[in-house]
């Protein structure tokens, strides 16, 4: 290979991390945004580069558009969706060596939000307010001028509100958070889920039609622990729930010997649990490695 070459594969690899999080953060779906990274690192060897003066803005240009086309195209399945859309989850252990990366920085509450916007509104509001892209930059990429999106992101802002403060628990605070979550659901007590709980505390499942799963969300701590109960009592033999990490989050992977069933993320806030968000389409958990 000549360095040029060398180079050139250098340079993408190590922008491949933040674009692969630019495509996770617009489609929610590792497995797209894997082949959008491809598809534009194809590009980019079958481009002309001469007048290219910034590479990494180049790609990330490249990446936004081509994830807003498959956005764009994909919006009629999404409006049939059965029941909540809920992306794909990134699921890493709860290992302190493992470094949490920029596409796990994504929870799946912040992912699950912009959902209700539209392909460019998705983009900008994700550019702006999470990557931390000034307007100008945004602008150049969807191909609108700076007041229109600055327009764009406060009607964005309006309709999903501005991206929740993440509450992370130190490292002793998770395990014990979810042996304690794990203990509860499994034994049946209520009470004991219901504490960990806030009051106005929301449940989201996503099967998608393929599987049985709430098709409207659950409100209410008491609700919810009942719920869950009811869920692991029917969970089938052989099942295993484990702590693990989603998103960067605490949550819990439940696997059969078949492979993985359900994958479930906290969110949380002052220490209680406020949210609950559950995949359960199989679907969404083919890309996962099989169980450890």
């Amino acid at each position: 290979m000549r360095v040029t070459d060398q180079r050139v594969s250098d340079m993408l690899e190590g922008e491949r991390a933040r674009l692969f999080a630019i495509a996770y953060g617009m489609l929610g779906s590792s497995v797209e945004a894997e082949d959008v990274v491809q598809a534009v690192f194809a590009r980019w060897h079958e481009a002309d580069r001469s007048a290219v003066r910034s590479p990494p803005a180049l790609l990330t240009t490249m990446v936004t558009r081509l994830a807003i086309d498959r956005l764009r195209s994909a919006e009629r399945r999404r409006v049939e969706y059965v029941g909540p859309w809920l992306p794909e989850p990134l699921v890493s252990e709860l290992d302190p060596a493992e470094v949490v990366s920029e596409a796990e920085e994504l929870s799946i509450a912040l992912l699950a939000t912009p959902e209700r916007l539209n392909p460019v509104e998705r983009a900008v509001f994700l550019l702006r307010d999470v990557f931390d892209f000034d307007y100008a930059e945004v602008a150049e990429i969807v191909e609108k001028t700076e007041p229109n999106c600055r327009q764009i992101g406060r009607r964005a802002r309006t309709r999903v509100g501005e991206p929740r403060r993440r509450f992370r628990p130190t490292q002793d605070q998770e395990r014990e958070l979810l042996s304690t979550f794990v203990a509860a659901t499994q034994g049946g007590d209520v009470e004991a889920l219901t504490r960990l709980l806030a009051r106005d505390a929301v449940l989201w499942t996503d099967g998608g039609g393929k599987v049985a799963a709430a098709l409207q969300p659950l409100y209410g701590a008491v609700r919810i622990a009942r719920f869950l109960i009811a869920i692991a009592r029917k969970a089938p033999a052989g099942a295993r729930s484990r702590p693990v990490r989603v998103n960067g989050d605490p949550g819990v992977r439940t696997d059969t010997a078949a492979g993985p069933t359900g994958v479930l993320a906290l969110e949380l806030a002052e220490g209680e649990i406020v949210g609950i968000r559950i995949v359960v389409n199989p679907d969404k958990l083919r890309h996962l490695d099989e169980p450890q």
